[in-house]
């Protein structure tokens, strides 16, 4: 390589652009930007042929997108290296890095496209004179500066777009009539999650089968419960819940099959239990886990056999009722801890709802808070009703994790509306663990994460290389258009032995 000028060196300590080029790099690639714009037809309709032969029907872009985008790029960076306009480059990349995070092309295209604009270009290079080596190094890493550039606001511009579709799905959904906003029988939310939960609750709905709710303490398993009994043939029939979790254990049988008068002391009167009170309808158990082994035993016999037994009677009573479990524990640890017998389990797995915690989707939060304000508005009937939630509570109330999931959320609200003196709930409205915690450093950031990814391509790259060549390092360099002696500096950087 050509040394530096000592003026140079005097007054910089790093290249001037991007930290990788300088001045009179630029006047070294005059020549090969003169020919990528003699034959830039050739170059472009060389770059969209390899991008089809590599991404076949995957890719994104069609062949007019592509020029359009790749087009553009291609005589803006010319025109500006040329012209040793590095700010101008930089913003015309930052456009083709908006337009393809914009069409969705995904980020393994971007790399891929990348690269072989390398290759196409390398083809227009000028044969005679022959280029001098440094002119290559020069032109790879003009192509590392575009890539830094691309890459860093491809990122930043997902990840707008993504904030901006959410808001705007607030916003939309805000505009609906409180009733709309429930998709399934008083719960509320519009996220996928919530909607994959509402077709399984429409599916249980159709049949008599039992099923097992699993859920977080205050995510709304009573809720679902009674959705599904809602979405069956006969809503109006019996929906009778239970919390086993609220009863002392030695109860919980005669609470359910009933008792004759006299089987123990207090019993004055027959009680007939509540899976005769749920006859032809459903008997929602929540927290099932808590009931004893032996108490779970007899529940399975009158799952199987339609028939309960109340307690101090020798006669079996018919029953047709169907069945909804639900628990805050993981079933299958719950087995192992002797706290649900297999046996039930295995009756009840047969359709099986997960309700997701509220931290899986915040995104659902501000409908919550709504539809919250709105309840508690009628319900207490404050001196100033209250109208919205400031954003600034919003994001506190986004990035919090909810371990207590809605129920936990419900009382937040209810707490703003007791100590709030506003016509909107305020950040300061909210209990203090909510409004003084400080969100989690993120595992990623757009900058860091681009060139971490970057690296995650193109390992990948390299690694498909060598085996599609079978190894052949020769025929892989060759491939990815680099020396063998880089490709081995990468292949020792990714342990790609």
């Amino acid at each position: 390589m050509a040394s530096i000028p000592v003026s140079q060196t005097a007054t910089l300590t790093a290249p001037r652009y991007f930290s990788l080029l300088w001045d009179h790099e630029l006047d070294d690639l005059r020549r090969v930007l003169e020919a990528l714009s003699k034959n830039r037809a050739q170059v472009l309709a060389r770059w969209h042929e390899l991008y089809v032969l590599h991404l076949g029907n995957s890719r994104t872009l069609g062949e007019a997108e592509f020029h359009e985008i790749f087009g553009l790029e291609l005589d803006a960076t010319v025109k500006n290296v040329l012209a040793k306009d590095m700010d101008q480059f930089a913003a015309d990349v930052i456009k083709v890095g908006d337009k393809l995070a914009e069409r969705g092309v995904p980020f393994s295209e971007v790399i891929i496209s990348t690269h072989l604009f390398e290759e196409s270009a390398g083809e227009a290079f000028p044969a005679v004179p022959p280029l001098l080596p440094k002119v290559y190094m020069t032109f790879d890493k003009l192509s590392h500066c575009r890539m830094i550039v691309l890459v860093d606001r491809y990122f930043r511009s997902l990840s707008a777009l993504g904030v901006a579709r959410v808001q705007e799905l607030e916003r939309e959904v805000r505009k609906l009539p409180p009733g709309a906003r429930s998709s399934s029988h008083g719960l509320v939310g519009a996220s996928s999650l919530m909607h994959q939960l509402y077709e399984r609750i429409e599916a249980a709905g159709q049949t008599r089968g039992t099923v097992l709710i699993v859920g977080e303490s205050g995510s709304g398993k009573e809720l679902v419960a009674r959705a599904i009994h809602e979405s069956g043939p006969n809503p109006g029939a019996p929906f009778v819940a239970l919390n086993c979790a609220a009863i002392p254990k030695d109860l919980i049988e005669s609470e359910l099959f009933g008792y004759k008068r006299g089987a123990f002391s207090g019993a004055y009167a027959e009680y007939l239990g509540l899976f005769r009170a749920a006859h032809d309808g459903t008997l929602s158990l929540d927290e099932v886990t808590e009931m004893s082994p032996e108490t779970q035993s007899k529940l399975l016999r009158a799952l199987q056999e339609r028939m309960v037994r109340p307690v101090g009677s020798t006669k079996e009573v018919p029953v047709d009722v169907r069945l909804i479990a639900s628990t805050n524990r993981d079933p299958e640890e719950a087995i192992r801890a002797g706290r649900l017998r297999q046996d039930l389990y295995y009756r009840l797995q047969a359709s099986v709802l997960r309700v997701p915690p509220l931290r899986e989707h915040p995104e659902d939060i501000p409908l919550l808070a709504d539809h919250f304000i709105a309840l508690f508005n009628a319900k207490l009937k404050p001196v100033t009703s209250i109208k919205g939630i400031e954003e600034a509570a919003l994001d506190a109330m986004r990035t919090y994790q909810w371990r207590g999931n809605v129920r936990q959320l419900s009382n937040a609200i209810e707490s703003a509306f007791t100590f709030g003196r506003s016509h909107v709930i305020r950040l300061s409205d909210l209990p203090p663990e909510i409004r003084d915690h400080r969100p989690a450093a993120a595992s990623w950031a757009p900058a860091s994460a681009a060139v971490g990814t970057f690296a995650d391509a193109e390992r990948d790259l390299i690694a498909r290389a060598l085996e599609g060549t079978g190894g052949n390092k020769v025929a892989a360099a060759k491939l990815l258009r680099i020396s063998r002696k880089k490709l081995y500096a990468k292949i020792s950087k990714y342990n790609l032995t």
